[in-house]
């Protein structure tokens, strides 16, 4: 059986990656992203892999956009049984000039986002008897970040809201687990990381066993497995991708 997934965020960096991967896999992919240009390159990677996507426009944290593209995906390609809710933002602001609007608008991207995305595609998992659902979070849940109270925020809320999923799901043949990436290279909001806290590259290294930077179809390996029929008995987890390193 062909299933279809939706991968948000997925027209560029993880998502990308995500995207790509799942393709490769022989599912049918709704490249769903803000970014008009993003999702045109991404969509034609999995084209020229042999795989089908269709790309999907929208604003996760806008209910109408997110319930219009999904109707989109499964006319395309039927019932949507895969979501990899990706899409986020991250902004840096010290803590004192945190205003409301900064403070909502993560929150509405980055945690509203996923639940309004679930919920779209939940009938569609309930009629099958069968769902995967995949949060990527974020290690800076684990670490905080200075200047980053926002996104932080928003990522440690993936981690309950994966748990109290999984639990509430499980019984419908849903499973729901979290992926925290840690420096995974080539993607947005590296580059903004890196421009905010300028590490030499040996220095960062050292606290990575495996010896090298994380790429988005690492992220893309571990999403594939989470989502596949051999992962039945796995949910309610978080699973560090991460090259081994450590958070407290």
């Amino acid at each position: 059986m062909t299933r279809t997934a939706l991968v948000t965020g997925g027209g560029a960096g993880i998502g990308g990656g995500i995207s790509l991967r799942l393709g490769k896999e022989g599912m049918n992919v709704g490249v769903l992203d803000i970014n008009p240009a993003a999702i045109e390159k991404t969509v034609a990677a999995i084209t020229a892999a042999g795989g089908k996507a269709v790309g999907l426009q929208a604003d996760v944290s806008k209910r109408t956009e997110v319930n219009a593209a999904v109707a989109k995906l499964r006319q395309t390609f039927g019932p949507v049984t895969v979501l990899v809710n990706n899409a986020a933002i991250i902004e840096f602001f010290p803590f004192a000039d945190i205003t409301d609007e900064i403070w909502d608008r993560t929150m509405a991207i980055n945690t509203r986002g996923p639940l309004i995305c679930a919920q779209a595609v939940l009938p569609d998992m309930t009629a099958a008897k069968w769902g995967r659902i995949v949060n990527i979070s974020s290690s800076g849940a684990q670490t905080g970040a200075p200047t980053a109270v926002p996104y932080t925020s928003s990522k440690a809320a993936i981690w309950g809201m994966t748990r109290s999923m999984a639990l509430e799901l499980a019984p419908l043949g849903i499973t729901v687990n979290n992926i925290p990436p840690a420096a995974i290279t080539g993607t947005p909001n590296w580059h903004k990381n890196l421009d905010k806290f300028p590490i030499p590259e040996e220095q960062f290294l050292k606290g990575i066993p495996v010896g090298r930077f994380g790429q988005p179809e690492d992220i893309g390996h571990a999403v594939a497995w989470l989502v596949s029929e051999g992962s039945s008995y796995i949910t309610g987890q978080t699973i560090g991708v991460n090259g081994g390193r450590y958070f407290t």
